[in-house]
């Protein structure tokens, strides 16, 4: 594991909407992964769930995640992140969703009718691999 800051190719990859999954802990302790949209700003991770996902009972149990993103067409090339959780919100008016799905497909959020949650993730380490190789 690295310490922070993100090398300059580890931001690179994270600012595009590349495939990731997100790894989240059960009460029992048992990781749970999921694939996700994710957004990287101010050096925290943005991710955005339906309100009545599994996910965010975990969440609210154990902030702890794991995220890792694979460049598009190299998944060899990928980075992993660890952190935390250290903010979830109602996504009013579904303002976070919407700018997850430009990011992934340049239009707002499809389906308007289920109320979504807003996570933040604090960085605390992070690796990469390929490309993004930590130093």
């Amino acid at each position: 594991m690295a310490a922070l800051p993100l090398s300059p190719d580890a931001e690179d990859l994270l600012r595009r909407p590349n495939p990731a999954v997100i790894t989240t802990l059960r009460g029992d302790g048992q990781p749970v992964s999921v694939a996700t949209w994710y957004l990287f700003e101010m050096n925290q991770i943005l991710v955005n769930m339906d309100h009545s996902r599994k996910r965010l009972a975990h969440l609210r149990n154990d902030p702890r995640v794991s995220l890792t993103a694979l460049a598009e067409g190299d998944w060899y090339t990928h980075v992993s992140v660890q952190g935390s959780v250290v903010e979830m919100v109602d996504d009013i008016g579904l303002a976070d969703i919407d700018r997850l799905a430009r990011h992934y497909t340049g239009k707002p959020y499809r389906n308007r009718e289920r109320a979504r949650v807003s996570a933040w993730i604090e960085i605390e380490s992070w690796h990469g691999w390929g490309a993004a190789a930590t130093s």
